[in-house]
């Protein structure tokens, strides 16, 4: 999928269906996939497609931070240009189709265009959580500052996403004079959980190469790669003239290059051929199978694609309903860059999403996270100590046996090993996800006493937690590194929870 074409803000009437007056919203984690970008690798340069792109206006005005001679920082504007080795490796600049050197786009980077739809993206969830539910205050200063947590993937086009969108949440007009720069937190490649990173985990890069290979073997010979090489397999290169799943490049490579010339302008566009619908339906719906059909078939493949991250997410919802703590000392709004790979797998490893039937995640494509709180409900942590979790001498602690005491107890302790007591407050506050706005069941909450009275969409938090507990690493590291060179499919089917 490309381009998101977002629909228009929530009525008066979907506003009461979507946030009934019963519940009162507490704290909201949006995951959002980068902006439109160009193609991670020149391809198809034998189409006539240009191999730089002049779509990245941020080249002409970059800034970075510098030391002065007194030992000040200071801010270096300066300008980039891009240049490759031409015939006889004399170094040439490179250009767009109409010469341009000054906007050239690096491969994989976020355009203008991706920058105007993450801007976008913000601006709505302003218009939603400030203008019509008034969750977030209009002007943000010191306090209200501390309510907004921003995270992104090393990946820069993941980090600029969440810069803009909070630039549309929180325009320079809606910002206090003298307020610190925001913090953005990242992680090194090797721990980042915020996409299933196969570089970092070893047994996961197994489990995604052996479901990739499934799917070659069941569709290169399939009547959909015939039709796909009659359209478009004249375009593929010498080295590999045949279109595959795991062809040079590879299906999802094209769909790579078909996606993002989509998205941008009549001078970087494929043959008409590329973009008739039955190919692009073809193509999607392989790459999807390829990718995220694990998350549908081995609980494996989910825990260490998605679950840790699935895991945080549940954590911080859980922290915030045992804590005690007020709006005003805890992130009411968390935004997070992350990928297309993020949004699928987390959908698919809670079962909302068919990798057989659904879509690739669009460009600037999201998932909020709300949690709502039964109002007057005694659940609330108003009257707990306001310390947190696992802090030694709390409330939290007090709960459990002798016995159990000398067991750490954080809000990732599985919901089997809670006292009956503790798991009914749960039961008073709902999580609810919206995919692109649009609410999402996630199937493990849908019998009677998982969810809010007459909307399957509220999880109870209890239901909530023990679905993810089932797929929620203990140690994300160390199990990366078990089970090396072990079948990935045993033979059995492991649904997602629920299905």
């Amino acid at each position: 999928m490309t381009t998101l074409e977002p629909r228009a803000p929530y009525s008066p009437e979907e506003l009461a269906q979507f946030y009934p007056k019963e519940l009162e919203l507490q704290q909201v984690q949006v995951l959002l996939r980068h902006g439109e970008r160009t193609p991670v690798n020149a391809r198809f340069k034998n189409t006539g497609l240009d191999a730089y792109w002049p779509y990245c206006s941020v080249a002409k005005a970059m800034r970075s931070a510098v030391i002065n001679p007194d030992g000040s920082l200071d801010t270096l504007h300066w300008k980039r240009r891009i240049e490759s080795l031409g015939k006889d490796d004399v170094p040439i600049l490179n250009a767009g189709k109409k010469g341009e050197v000054d906007a050239i786009c690096q491969p994989g980077e976020l355009t203008d265009r991706g920058r105007e739809t993450t801007l976008a993206l913000g601006q709505r969830t302003r218009r939603l959580y400030v203008e019509q539910l008034g969750f977030l205050p209009s002007h943000m200063d010191a306090v209200s500052a501390q309510q907004v947590t921003l995270r992104a993937t090393p990946i820069p086009r993941a980090l600029e996403s969440v810069q803009q969108a909070f630039i549309g949440l929180y325009p320079a007009s809606a910002r206090a004079p003298g307020l610190p720069p925001p913090t953005v937190v990242t992680r090194t490649m090797q721990e980042e959980t915020l996409f299933p990173n196969e570089g970092a985990c070893k047994r996961f890069a197994e489990l995604a190469r052996a479901f990739a290979d499934r799917t070659a073997q069941l569709y290169n010979s399939g009547p959909e790669l015939d039709y796909l090489n009659n359209k478009i397999g004249k375009w593929m290169p010498e080295a590999s003239p045949v279109l595959k799943v795991d062809s040079h490049p590879r299906l999802s490579g094209v769909m790579d290059t078909v996606n993002a010339t989509l998205a941008h302008g009549p001078d970087t566009k494929l043959p008409k051929e590329f973009y008739e619908q039955k190919v692009r339906d073809d193509i999607d719906k392989i790459c999807v199978e390829e990718w995220f059909v694990g998350y549908q078939e081995s609980n494996e493949y989910r825990k260490l694609g998605i679950g840790s991250l699935v895991g945080d997410l549940t954590q911080r919802m859980v922290e915030h309903a045992t804590a005690g703590k007020s709006s005003t000392e805890s992130f009411k709004m968390s935004l997070a860059g992350c990928h297309d790979t993020t949004l699928a797998a987390t959908l698919a490893a809670l079962g909302a999403m068919d990798p057989t039937k659904d879509k690739w995640p669009n460009f600037t494509g999201s998932i909020a996270f709300e949690l709502l709180k039964r109002k007057g409900s005694s659940a609330s942590g108003s009257t707990s100590s306001t310390v947190g979790l696992n802090t030694g001498k709390t409330w939290w602690s007090s709960l459990f046996s002798s016995a159990a005491k000398s067991k750490p107890v954080s809000a990732r302790t599985p919901l089997s090993e809670w006292p009956e007591s503790e798991k009914a407050g749960l039961d008073e506050y709902y999580v609810r996800l919206r995919y692109n706005d649009k609410p999402v069941v996630v199937p493990y909450c849908k019998p009677a006493g998982r969810h809010f009275e007459g909307d399957e969409t509220f999880c109870t938090l209890s239901a909530f937690k023990a679905a993810t507990d089932s797929f929620c690493p203990k140690d994300w590291k160390a199990e990366c590194g078990m089970n090396l060179g072990k079948p990935a499919m045993n033979g059995q089917i492991e649904r997602p929870p629920g299905l």
